[in-house]
């Protein structure tokens, strides 16, 4: 059977083609690239909130004005109040850059391109003399067409590398190459050419894989067509469910063509497949709902905003924009929006209120508590190392003990100046809270009182002196018994550990307990941030970083676009919104 590529512009070529050839695991499918930007934040903490149940705690605000202001040695070091906490976005990028500074003057030069891509269409003869040249084992036409994806080359230039590979073959021009001049023709926004590639890939295979779904879905939602869109979505239900990026192309066509149900149609099936929206998606419902004066809709939008809470989610700087400029769109409502920070008081630096404390209520945290124990202290097999018998041992100490106000990983502190040493960089920091009169626990290693260079008898005596320490065996994991002791002795007790805890989240066994680990720990993890001239910590943070809203105002935070935020981080840009009164 022959096929005519009349439809791509200038194609004079014909094509064989099977008309029911299916695309099975064996044909190649298309390479592409993913924007991986990470976006999350961190911070550190203060001692600064404690709970009544424990009289220890009141002293913990004069200690947190000495060491925590002042430093250890009562020097007049300051901490600046904007200066970022452990889990605050971009801190982690900073601290790499300080312990690597000269990582990028190390970097590997980058490996240069083995052809250099055209910039104007060729004619068979030039294709021919580029083939000639090419020097390399890879497959010249697979490598010049990815290259072409790569950077976004000319679709007129594409299009003539298919018109030469058609004529060398008959007029065939296989998947691989179609679906990354498929790539470029969505990229360019060419809709013609993707229809038109659209109608050649319909009527040549059965099925498609799943990038060349994804990629007509987004082509198609540009066009008059765009309905067929979601014919390719019920073509992919058949055999998976559809990627967030697909319901969210799909979505974004509804918009794009005034079809508001079908948009939050495609929104609750995507919820209900427990799938987490693209920011995009959520914008593009903001950014439709500037034109449109209906409160049903308007509650949605709302709805949306509750949804990025209960998920601890965080729109970019452009959906923050969108969000502002439709709250300012709402008639009669007289909303004005502001970006901002949070002081660290918890105050907005905008409007005045207090925002959300950091903290959770004495429900929240016996739930943790719960789960915690039972999930990673108790449960699981994560901690082979650490003996029944052992952990049986630690829990007869700590219930043996008074509750303490810090918790400390000893050798963990131990090793965070490597130029100093070990004994004495822990004796340092023991002593220095010791002075504050606060019930300390040091947790260690049995190896840790064996006398040596680095670990010298005589300090372990005076931490033993001035703490209550617990030396495990040196096989055991420290983790299961510092968890365990902070949350034994209250929500007042913080420990101090630059071990950001993220293998223990990820066992938690649902999102609800990893939220709440995680706040948790912003409100309770302390870390140092220098040693000399006194010890230093950095801030713990008072407030939680969540879309919250106390009906005449709304805090949103949100990631700026320049700043890379990792999983564990948390924004330090807010939206303010407020009505005018």
């Amino acid at each position: 059977m022959l096929f005519c590529w009349s439809g791509i512009r200038s194609f004079p070529k014909l094509w064989k083609i099977n008309p029911y050839l299916s695309l099975g695991p064996g044909q190649p499918s298309l390479f592409l690239l993913v924007d991986c930007g990470i976006r999350n934040q961190q911070r550190w903490f203060s001692l600064k909130t404690m709970s009544p149940q424990n009289t220890k705690a009141t002293n913990l605000p004069i200690a947190k004005a000495k060491y925590l202001r002042k430093g250890y040695g009562g020097s007049k070091k300051q901490v600046p109040s904007d200066s970022p906490h452990l889990f605050a976005a971009g801190a982690a990028k900073k601290r790499s850059q300080m312990n690597n500074p000269q990582s990028k003057d190390h970097a590997l030069p980058p490996v240069r391109n083995t052809i250099q891509l055209p910039t104007k269409p060729l004619n068979s003869e030039e294709w021919d003399k580029l083939k000639e040249d090419f020097i390399g084992k890879a497959n010249f036409e697979d490598l010049v067409s990815s290259r072409m994806a790569q950077c976004h080359s000319s679709v007129d230039v594409a299009k003539s590398l298919l018109a030469w590979v058609a004529a060398k073959n008959n007029g065939i021009v296989g998947y691989n190459l179609l679906v990354k001049y498929l790539h470029l023709c969505v990229v360019h926004k060419q809709t013609s050419e993707v229809i038109d590639v659209y109608e050649i890939m319909k009527a040549r295979y059965k099925s498609l894989e799943s990038g060349g779904y994804t990629l007509l879905i987004r082509g198609l939602i540009h066009s008059d067509r765009w309905k067929e869109a979601l014919l390719l979505l019920e073509d992919i239900k058949k055999v998976m469910i559809p990627s967030k990026k697909n319901y969210g192309d799909c979505i974004e066509g509804a918009l794009l063509h005034q079809d508001v149900n079908t948009a939050w149609n495609l929104y609750q099936e995507l919820l209900g497949h427990d799938l987490i929206p693209m920011m995009e998606t959520l914008k593009a419902f903001f950014d439709f709902g500037k034109d449109i004066k209906d409160d049903h809709y308007s509650n949605k939008l709302l709805d949306i905003l509750l949804y990025l809470r209960s998920n601890r989610l965080y729109p970019g700087e452009s959906f923050a924009h969108s969000i502002k400029t439709w709250f300012e769109s709402i008639p009669g409502k007289q909303w004005k929006g502001q970006f901002t920070t949070i002081q660290e008081s918890g105050r907005c630096s905008s409007c005045g209120k207090t925002i959300e404390s950091i903290h959770l209520s004495p429900e929240e945290y016996e739930f943790l508590k719960g789960k915690i124990m039972r999930d990673v202290i108790d449960g699981g097999d994560q901690y082979k190392k650490t003996t029944p018998g052992e952990l049986k041992r630690f829990e007869n100490f700590v219930k043996s003990c008074p509750p303490f106000d810090i918790v400390i990983d000893g050798l963990n502190v131990a090793k965070m100046f490597p130029k100093a040493r070990e004994s004495q960089v822990l004796l340092d920091v023991v002593s220095q809270l010791a002075k504050q009169n606060l019930q300390l626990l040091v947790l260690g290693r049995k190896h840790m009182l064996t006398q040596r260079s680095r670990w010298r008898k005589d300090e372990m005596e005076k931490v033993q002196k001035q703490a209550s320490c617990f030396f495990a065996d040196d096989i055991s994991e420290d983790d299961p018994f510092l968890l365990y002791a902070t949350l034994n002795s209250g929500n007042h007790c913080k420990f101090i550990t630059k071990d950001l805890m993220r293998d223990h989240k990820a066992c938690l066994p649902d999102a609800k307990t990893q939220r709440l680990f995680f706040k948790w720990q912003q409100g309770h993890q302390l870390a140092i941030m220098s040693r000399s001239p006194g010890l230093t910590f950095e801030r713990i943070l008072r407030h939680d970083t969540v879309v919250q809203t106390t009906g005449d105002s709304w805090h949103v935070p949100y990631d700026e676009d320049r700043v890379e935020r990792y999983s564990y981080e948390v924004p330090t840009k807010w939206l303010c919104l407020h009505r005018k009164t």
